[in-house]
């Protein structure tokens, strides 16, 4: 954790937790005062200030326990995709498409204008947010978005101190971003979503003195009646018994049958289902279960307690699968994207390559 008052409401920084403070701050930025100011943030200030602002904000969430050094060398990628739309090099009257009707190509042509216009109506997907793939592999950002953790931190701390199995294996490297088809296990034990201190706590109602009391008398009153009732039940049920019970050999077979009885067992699906019961439960905070999520790139079981790391995150217009608290296609990342773009990492030597953290690719 790099900085101590980590959940600062002045600032309003949204990160990976589910802290009750953190998720005001995120309230803030989505649908608060600071919404506002997000939205005026291209009309305020220089465009240096305005690129630095928006680089604060993104990186506040993605990956603020990552050094900025470190983030632009290892998790930032080599060739960002670029956000800006690719005009017609033919120009703005269609030459291309003139061209290829010139050249007796009707059917291409009309079928590179609807492409053309159905690449227009949709928009471009937004791949500025893909520059936090390689944020999104790593260990602990992944174990946070199955749910398994509070919080990345949480999930960092669990990582180190020995609570993480990697395919199996004892796992103690926060840093490693895995492959497609890695699984992540937690002990149940560090998990603090299936912990009792996590249910919340009823405390009983206390009923006054003097009715405590005469319900205790009436309680004994009624416990010597029923005793008096069960002693004359008893020898009257004796009497019915030898005069309207039947003989043994006067009772059909079917109803000798053990299976007729004994008395009716429910099914091992039902017993099944009795027993499932007495598993762990699941305390999910009140507070966070609004933003509760699982990204389609992953595949939890909450049974065993792992996740399954399917393939990398992408985008399609529309449509990003990086988790983010800002619009994929907005002026936010837009401007991030271009503060990044024009510091992208130098080439890495073999010194470099050294000290590059795993990455399982």
């Amino acid at each position: 954790m790099r900085d101590a008052n980590l959940y600062n409401a002045k600032r309003a920084l949204p990160r990976m937790s589910w802290n009750p403070k953190n998720l005001y701050n995120l309230w803030r930025r989505c649908f608060g005062r600071e919404l506002r100011e997000r939205e005026s943030l291209t009309a305020k200030g220089t465009l240096f200030q305005q690129r630095w602002a928006a680089k604060q904000l993104v990186r506040a969430y993605h990956g603020d326990f990552i050094n900025e050094k470190i983030f632009k060398r290892w998790y930032l990628p080599s060739t960002l995709p670029d956000v800006r739309s690719h005009q017609d090099q033919g120009g703005a009257n269609g030459g291309g498409s003139s061209l290829l009707k010139w050249a007796l190509k009707r059917d291409a042509a009309e079928a590179e204008a609807r492409r053309k216009k159905d690449e227009d109506a949709k928009g471009l997907a937004p791949v500025g947010s893909l520059m936090f793939t390689e944020v999104e592999r790593r260990i602990d950002v992944i174990m946070f978005r199955a749910c398994l953790a509070h919080s990345v931190y949480e999930a960092r701390r669990l990582v180190i101190h020995g609570d993480v199995l990697l395919n199996g294996k004892k796992h103690q490297n926060p840093n490693t971003r895995l492959a497609p088809g890695d699984m992540v296990t937690v002990d149940p034990k560090a998990i603090r979503f299936l912990q009792k201190s996590a249910a919340p706590k009823e405390e009983p109602e206390e009923a006054p003195e003097e009715e405590a009391s005469s319900t205790d008398a009436a309680a004994t009153s009624e416990a010597t009646a029923e005793d008096a009732t069960s002693e004359t039940g008893a020898a009257a049920d004796a009497e019915a018994s030898e005069t309207t019970l039947p003989s043994q050999t006067d009772v059909p077979e079917e109803m000798t049958s053990p299976e007729a009885s004994e008395p009716l067992r429910p099914s091992r699906y039902r017993s099944r289902l009795q027993g499932m019961t007495g598993l762990t439960p699941f305390h999910l905070p009140s507070y966070a279960s609004p933003f509760i999520f699982v990204p389609p790139y992953l595949e939890p079981s909450f049974a065993t307690c792992s996740v399954v790391y399917l393939r990398h995150p992408t985008a399609r217009p529309g449509y990003s699968e990086i988790p983010t608290p800002f619009d994929a296609d907005g002026s936010i990342v837009r401007l991030a994207w271009e503060w990044y773009s024009r510091r992208r990492p130098r080439i890495r030597s073999k010194r470099q390559l050294a000290r590059m953290p795993e990455n399982r690719q």
